[in-house]
């Protein structure tokens, strides 16, 4: 008789498994706050799957992006591409740190690797003309137009105030892709594309380039689990399920979706694209190149249930 190998999901946890609100966004309250979550990530694990955890890190690059513009004149600023970095090695490590305190409270042995990860993405894409993510945090008119003399475009976002804008670019590869695929092969948890990855482009001998850009987060966690040919997209968020016409008097919950049901209710606009939009978008990117994994939404605290059947939103090919 042979065992039936463990299942692979990729897990992208959402900001709300970093940072709960604004009154929690020191170090501290992130390390419990993912805490929190990597205890819901064990329960899963302890059930048998194998797991590549994947994080935002919005916030984090705000912060950053803060400390450089306090910090001017006095030390060197620093590159995007490498703030990227940054917070891949520190979310990573707090995640990393989380599970392992987790296994040996659990006597569970199961090692945990955190891989700072690159993602390639095309030097042509129409974001680095038309820049749609805002960076940092919001600030008056002449902030901003101080920044765009520094070679920042500048929008006016919705009455909230001026932010930067930057390019959020399609990620095409992951470079470290094998590197995670031999890991989780070695009984590894992965902790990676963090951010959605730190974007680079190949110039014209091969060679790679960080460039000024971010990535979706659910982007880059769909491509890892098509490329990885992963059971379950696990896109963990804010909410326990999905909802179309959200916040409106005919509000309906949805306990499940086929692919052609997700791309009719997106084309109809009922997932937003500051809020449910992407996660959609990326879940169909991942079914169109994996119809035999499965997806599901819901928060941390539902996850177990949810892969029950219990709750969640589960998205499946037809």
């Amino acid at each position: 008789m042979t065992n039936t190998p463990p299942q692979t999901a990729v897990i992208a946890i959402g900001g709300n498994a970093l940072i709960t609100d604004k009154q929690h966004q020191d170090v501290a309250s992130q390390v419990s706050a993912i805490e929190e979550t990597c205890r819901h990530i064990a329960d899963m694990i302890q059930r048998g799957w194998n797991v590549i955890v994947t994080h935002g890190n919005g916030p984090q690059v705000g912060f950053i992006l803060r400390r450089n513009e306090l910090a001017a004149g006095e030390v060197h600023q620093t590159p995007l591409d490498v703030i990227g970095a940054d917070t891949q090695g520190a979310i990573g490590y707090m995640i990393s740190r989380a599970l392992d305190n987790e296994f040996t409270q659990r006597g569970v042995q199961r090692p945990v690797a955190a891989v700072v990860t690159q993602v390639v993405v095309d030097r042509n894409d129409a974001g680095f003309t038309h820049p749609t993510k805002g960076i940092g945090g919001f600030t008056s008119e002449e902030k901003a137009r101080l920044f765009e003399k520094e070679g920042w475009m500048v929008q006016e976002d919705a009455g909230r105030g001026w932010r930067r804008m930057i390019a959020s670019p399609q990620p095409l590869r992951i470079v470290e892709l094998d590197a995670i695929r031999t890991l989780i092969d070695a009984g590894f948890i992965v902790v990676g594309v963090g951010g959605g990855g730190i974007p680079v482009i190949e110039d014209e001998q091969g060679l790679l380039k960080g460039v000024f850009a971010v990535i979706d987060k659910d982007r880059a966690s769909a491509l890892l689990a098509a490329d990885l040919k992963a059971d379950l997209l696990l896109i963990s968020t804010a909410v326990e399920k999905v909802a179309i016409n959200f916040n409106k008097p005919n509000q309906q919950w949805l306990d499940r979706l086929t692919l052609s049901q997700a791309r009719q209710y997106y084309a109809e606009g009922h997932f937003l694209s500051g809020s449910m939009g992407p996660k959609i978008e990326a879940i169909i990117a991942f079914l169109e190149g994996n119809p035999h994994g499965q997806a599901l939404i819901t928060d941390p605290p539902h996850m177990v249930d949810a892969l029950e059947g219990k709750t969640g939103t589960w998205i499946v090919a037809e």
